[in-house]
């Protein structure tokens, strides 16, 4: 029977309209990958399911089975209900849990969805920003978070008396999305929110590229407008320093300028095999940078420095200032080791960065001799040849390498005759004699010896590392030195010998500047840049944290260059 629009139970055992809502709201299930819109890549690092949410559903289900039995609404209800049957879920056999008649353990999970909400208009884009760890704020819990629409804080799940539910009451907020499901829902109601006005937010939450949108990053020269009417270049957006990370940010904007590396991890399913948080964190950062349809025109990489923090075991920290070489380095070996599928297996880091030199050593028998009684015969040495004479053995090795340093000349020691500090200039080619095979490095650690370095194989990309920064037991210290190199074509077979190319193959050894990182101010002090070349219209640009602006290629070769990564030609 009907009366005033409410249905009652009667003897056919028609329920309510108000219990069936009640009930799809506490009932509502815990998606999977398949029912979701898009398609989340951290839905297997993190672990976001509502396992909370179903303990509590569980408990308050226990009460209600006495009361009525779930079933379906046979049409009387004009929005549409989604159905999902657990089946075979293993929870619907658990001792604690009442087994149905009717349904032999086989339990209908409902939750209502609309295409219209009254609450849409409330949502508000200024204030959304999803850049920082997804943490309730309430309660600190990295399950099933929300993130509210209106405010744009986190809070923990949609049940009643949850930290969302109660903040729905409290301030009147009713839009929330799962930030890992990216389904919007309405709370106090607890229905589902299907409407493709939301779409935009679910894109800046997890930015998507197609493969066909990526082939076309290169040629794309059209600019994006922020919300607050601000411009700004896809891929050339301004990293925020969150407190002396800049070695970090300047880092990260180098390495988005090598091509295959940010083409790899703009497509998520090209690292779904790996389960170390660092490599997701990097793929999801580099989309954001990337993405074309940002709320605001800089990204801040917050997540992703947690990361770092935890897999470097806080060498690498917010509020430490660091080396960006050392940070390279160790960002370089940690995604390889955590991208390759076996224990010698390749990854895009091997594939755009690894080169291999022939290092000649030669050890004066002595010290041969002294690591003889200390029990250090071979050091770690893998040698393949060897050869000597009674004062000097000479060993010779292939070693892989992913970066080149380069050896400055020491500065001059006395002013010039107006009383200021000469600012000596070396030429690139000088210092890069260090690689041709004839030229002798002297060393002291592991061990005194006088060491040959020559080029075996080129990489597709070149990093270059001037040593600007010295240190004993006192201080550290800066060498001045300008680098003179060139911005295009620089041409290495005409400075150092290279192998001869295999049949069919031709020697590839001229590249171009694609980065050169800079350091500003004193030794241990002091603040790091970046110089970038966007390719699709080949200009330059400035990045200082948040500062983008665009320079000319002279200035880049007028800086103090500390890092720079080369592009080979194809």
């Amino acid at each position: 029977m009907k009366n005033s629009g409410v249905e009652r139970i009667d003897e056919e055992g028609i329920i309510p309209e108000s219990k069936k809502l009640r009930m799809a709201e506490e009932s509502s299930p815990s998606p999977s990958p398949s029912s979701l819109a898009f398609e989340n890549p951290l839905q297997k690092l993190a672990n976001y399911e509502d396992d909370d949410e179903e303990i509590y559903q569980k408990r308050e289900a226990v009460n209600r089975y006495n009361d009525a039995e779930y079933g379906l609404d046979n049409g009387q209800n004009n929005d549409r209900v989604e159905e999902q049957d657990n089946g075979d879920d293993s929870d619907s056999d658990s001792d604690d849990e009442p087994q149905l008649s009717h349904a032999q353990g086989r339990r209908n999970r409902m939750v209502e969805v609309r295409r219209d909400c009254p609450y849409l208009d409330t949502v508000n884009r200024q204030v959304l920003d999803f850049d920082f760890e997804k943490f309730c704020s309430v309660s600190l819990s990295n399950l099933n978070v929300y993130a509210c629409l209106v405010c744009g804080k986190y809070f923990q799940g949609r049940w009643k008396k949850s930290h969302a539910y109660t903040h729905s009451l409290e301030a009147g907020h009713h839009v929330y999305i799962n930030l890992q499901t990216e389904k919007v829902y309405c709370l106090p109601d607890g229905y589902e929110i299907n409407d493709p006005s939301l779409d935009d937010i679910r894109h800046v939450l997890n930015p998507r590229f197609t493969k066909e949108q990526v082939e076309q990053l290169e040629r794309n020269k059209q600019w994006s407008r922020a919300l607050d009417g601000s411009d700004y270049l896809p891929g050339m957006v301004g990293l925020n320093n969150i407190k002396d990370t800049d070695f970090v940010n300047v880092t990260i904007q180098s390495l988005m300028r090598v091509t295959p590396l940010r083409n790899f991890f703009l497509i998520p399913e090209n690292y779904l095999h790996s389960r170390s948080t660092l490599v997701h964190r990097f793929g999801e950062l580099t989309r954001k940078i990337w993405h074309a349809r940002n709320f605001k025109g800089q990204v801040s990489p917050h997540e992703f420095l947690q990361a770092v923090m935890k897999a470097s075991k806080k060498r690498f920290r917010i509020g430490v200032q660091s080396d960006p070489v050392e940070f390279m380095t160790w960002l370089l070996n940690t995604l390889h080791n955590d991208l390759k599928t076996s224990k010698k297996g390749n990854s895009i880091i091997y594939q755009c960065f690894q080169g291999e030199l022939e290092v000649v050593r030669e050890i004066p028998a002595k010290a041969i001799a002294e690591k003889k009684v200390n029990g250090d015969e071979n050091n770690g040495l893998s040698t393949e040849g060897g050869h000597g004479n009674r004062n000097i053995i000479s060993e010779s090795e292939r070693m892989p390498f992913l970066m080149l340093g380069l050896d400055l000349p020491p500065p001059p020691l006395f002013k010039d005759v107006m009383e200021k500090n000469i600012i000596p200039q070396v030429p690139l080619f000088n210092i890069l004699k260090k690689f041709d095979g004839e030229s002798i490095t002297e060393v002291v650690r592991p061990r005194i010896a006088r060491m040959r370095y020559r080029v075996t194989r080129l990489p597709q990309y070149l990093i270059l590392h001037m040593r600007r920064f010295t240190k004993n037991n006192f201080f550290v210290e800066k060498n001045p030195t300008l680098v003179n190199f060139p911005v295009k074509n620089l041409e290495l077979k005409d400075y150092i010998p290279l192998p001869s190319p295999k049949e069919n193959e031709r020697l590839r050894s001229k590249y171009d500047l694609i980065a050169n990182i800079v350091h500003d101010g004193k030794p241990g002090e002091g603040s790091y840049r970046a110089f970038v070349q966007r390719k699709s219209e080949e200009l330059w640009y400035e990045m200082q944290d948040l500062h983008v602006s665009e320079t000319l290629p002279q200035m880049v070769a007028l800086s103090e260059a500390y890092m720079q990564i080369y592009e080979q030609h194809h």
